[in-house]
């Protein structure tokens, strides 16, 4: 059932609307479980709607196992969806600075306060990011360390490859998540892939886990695929930072998610113009590449890759 969650009306007799995809078991008890899956926030991230559509589409094949309600949000901001624009246009903001919001407040804010008002309450919410244009990520769930305790059990379920714990210092309080699990609803952030793109195999991948999840909650029955066992860091000095150290044009010798050994070799810095190489990108530490460049050209400090330290991989290093 599609469900208009909020509207509001814009210029030149036009109106905006939030919608849901909401998908109820065939046999309702009154009772059910709500999990959330909630994407396109930013309009420039657009791994999520592969999600979104497969996870549906799986789900109504076989509605026979669902046990709870599954609530489907593919564009927070459809407008900046239209519009390949990373936050709302017209309004030059960040959707997710908004959060969460106020119903008395401008358009921006009650759109935010309306979109709060509809998740809050769900068993568990996986809000779903891609990386920006420039990099690429491994299916991934950030975590804020206030809420470790409830959810890492919750994202070690969902079959990504890392979870990233990070300092509460680190998070803005004015995101979806934060205001979400602040509130009581767990909310899980993913990050995968790369900005307008869709990465077909890290969908898949994600949709399996969210299955597995509805499974383990009692959403959903039936068999599930198995899901991996991912790599937890907690430590900020498990994760190095490459960074170009010049200008120019980075060609990458080593794939995504690939583990490499100190002084290994992974990429240049290229300069067209002279054909000469101006830097040569080489591993500090043994790690595992979690993070590319997927956008070619670079200035002095951009941020080539991040390595995860080989201590902290554990027996995931001798998997790969």
């Amino acid at each position: 059932m599609i469900e208009t969650v909020t509207s509001i009306a814009l210029p030149a007799d036009e109106t905006l609307f939030i919608r849901r995809h909401r998908i109820e078991p065939e046999k309702k008890s009154g009772s059910e479980k709500r999990i959330s899956i909630v994407t396109g926030i930013h309009g420039d991230e657009l791994e999520g709607q592969y999600v979104c559509c497969e996870l549906a589409r799986r789900i109504m094949q076989k509605r026979e196992n669902l046990r709870g309600i599954v609530d489907i949000y593919p564009a927070l901001n459809p407008l900046g969806i239209d519009s390949i624009t990373r936050g709302i246009p017209a309004f030059d903001l960040d959707m997710n600075r908004l959060f969460p919001g106020c119903q008395d407040g401008n358009m921006t804010e009650y759109l935010a306060s309306r979109v709060v008002q509809a998740l809050a309450g769900s068993a568990v919410v996986l809000d779903i990011h891609a990386s920006n244009i420039f990099l690429t990520e491994i299916p991934q769930i950030r975590v804020n360390e206030l809420h470790e305790r409830e959810l890492v059990p919750l994202a070690k379920e969902t079959g990504v490859d890392f979870i990233w714990v990070h300092g509460a210092n680190t998070v803005l309080e004015s995101t979806l998540a934060y205001s979400l699990n602040s509130t009581g609803t767990p909310t899980l952030v993913v990050e995968m892939g790369v900005g307008m793109r869709i990465t077909k195999s890290y969908g898949e991948q994600l949709v399996d886990g969210i299955l597995h999840l509805m499974n383990r909650l009692g959403l959903w029955e039936g068999e599930t695929a198995a899901v991996r066992r991912p790599i937890i860091s907690k430590d900020p000095d498990d994760v190095v930072y490459l960074n170009a150290a010049t200008g120019g044009i980075f060609v990458p010798d080593v794939k995504h998610w690939e583990c490499l050994h100190k002084g290994e070799k992974i990429g240049q810095i290229i300069d067209p113009l002279t054909g000469t190489v101006l830097n040569e990108v080489i591993a500090p530490v043994d790690g595992i590449l979690f993070t590319i460049r997927e956008y070619p050209v670079v200035d002095e400090g951009s941020l080539i890759g991040r390595l995860l330290c080989k201590k902290a991989c554990g027996d995931r290093w001798e998997e790969k």
